[in-house]
């Protein structure tokens, strides 16, 4: 949907505007996007930096700050679905939070209940167990932080006009390539630098806003929230690949790119809904006779001025994160336990892994068999295929099932809930079907990579 922009081609530049665009814009790229080295001296972005100082410093606390905060988020839950108090129906930040269908009360529930047994190493062994309820307590650890530095420091990204400049000036590039707008382009890269939650937040607040069809937003969010690069070398170094990392990692970004060429193509996302939230107020098509440079930095001045105060930033930054810590944690601990607890004791996905062994070994993957069920378990959560495939012997197949469990990256425990709760119109069987489309995509082309260097 592109219709001619009603803004007016301005002859000058607003000074104070542009200053207003160019210092919080240049302090949210390099918060968002830019490498440095880290003390390990592994690059990483200063996102990640404060992050994992902040971690590391209140690793004895955050245990029981999750914790809390579930016991928290479930009464405030409970007591809107059952006494509805007039201090939560009176707020639409706290109606928001709290006012949710039974299905979501419950998974809130079931979900505190879990965490209380894995804080106190208590209850039933199978969720409590360092392969269920343990995994889900460290991420939702880290997850916690992760997500409010980024809530706080997101607005610098997404507010002062960075998107619409860059968006202007590279519209002719994704939009043909990956059938999404210009404005794209800077979530496209926090999304795949940075880490696999925070682009989806980003995605998200920005469909909320009504800069993103549903489609484009379910398109970004699948396709180019990817784990980042620190992440990879975890995986190399499980697998026992990390000396062919160069080659590991470009195996992932060519799978990764053909992938989000395709899939925003196909169903089950090229059906998803191609409206808008709210009205677009942004408008990519350039006037006539007017430059993409000109075009671009007057929508960003415009989407700068409009950005608010300090006060602004940091109420948008509050709400970002209260909703992901209330909301997304407890839901996270129910489903993402209840996963595990179901890949770890059952046999569901050998079962379901089955017809991909064949598949395998028409591939000529060694040890295709024990490989098979590694190719779908990543649906999961994406620690388990590195999980299942550091037993195996090969290392061709285990350079395969790394590289193709970090294309996957749809994955129930973390980014896949996020993605359900939020407001972009896309739901679990949406997921599953990504999930197995960007398998059967990346898989031969990994596969082929792999055989070349092996």
């Amino acid at each position: 949907m592109e219709t001619k922009s009603d803004i007016p081609v301005q002859e000058g530049i607003d000074l104070r505007g542009l200053i207003k665009f160019v210092i919080p814009s240049l302090f949210g790229v390099f918060i968002f996007l830019f490498p440095i080295l880290d003390g390990s001296g592994s690059f990483n972005i200063p996102l990640g930096v404060i992050t994992e100082y902040l971690i590391e410093t209140l690793s004895a606390w955050l245990p029981a700050i999750v914790t809390i905060t579930m016991i928290i988020s479930t009464i405030f839950t409970v007591s809107a679905s059952l006494f509805k108090p007039s201090f939560i129906q009176n707020s639409s930040l706290m109606t928001s939070l709290f006012d949710v269908n039974l299905f979501w009360m419950l998974t809130r529930v079931i979900g505190t209940i879990f965490s209380i047994m894995t804080f106190y190493n208590t209850g039933f062994d199978i969720i409590r167990s360092e392969l269920t309820g343990q995994v889900m307590f460290g991420l939702l650890t880290s997850l916690i932080v992760w997500f409010f530095v980024a809530s706080f420091l997101m607005p610098y990204l997404i507010n002062f006009g960075v998107m619409e400049f860059f968006g202007t000036l590279l519209r002719g590039v994704t939009k043909p390539l990956f059938t999404l707008p210009g404005r794209s382009t800077i979530d496209l890269l926090a999304s795949w630098i940075g880490n696999v939650n925070v682009g989806v937040v980003v995605t998200r607040e920005q469909y909320q806003d009504g800069f993103y069809t549903g489609r484009e937003a379910a398109a970004i969010a699948t396709c180019f929230s990817t784990v980042s690069l620190p992440f990879c070398l975890v995986i190399a170094g499980m697998l026992g690949v990390d000396h062919m990392f160069p080659l590991f990692y470009l195996s992932v970004v060519i799978a990764g790119i053909v992938s989000a060429v395709i899939i925003p193509r196909i169903p089950p996302i090229s059906r998803v809904s191609d409206t808008y939230l709210k009205e677009n107020k942004f408008r990519e098509k350039i006037p006539t006779h007017t430059s993409k440079f000109k075009w671009g930095l007057q929508q960003a001045i415009e989407r700068a001025k409009s950005a608010g105060s300090l006060k602004n930033q940091i109420k948008q930054g509050s709400n970002i994160f209260l909703g992901i810590a209330f909301v997304l944690i407890p839901q996270v601990m129910a489903i993402g336990t209840i996963a595990l607890v179901i890949a770890e004791y059952t046999t569901v996905f050998q079962f379901l892994s089955k017809p991909i062994v064949p598949l395998l070994q028409l591939m000529q993957i060694p040890e295709a068999v024990q490989a098979a069920p590694a190719t779908i378990v990543g649906f999961i959560d994406m620690f388990m295929p590195a999980v299942l495939a550091s037993g195996i012997e090969a290392e061709i197949t285990r350079f395969i099932l790394g590289a193709l469990s970090l294309v996957q990256v749809i994955y129930l425990t973390e980014m896949g809930t996020l993605l359900i709760i939020s407001k972009i119109p896309i739901n679990i069987w949406h997921l599953f079907l990504v999930f197995v489309e960007r398998t059967i995509i990346s898989l031969p082309i990994i596969a082929l990579i792999a055989h070349i260097i092996y």
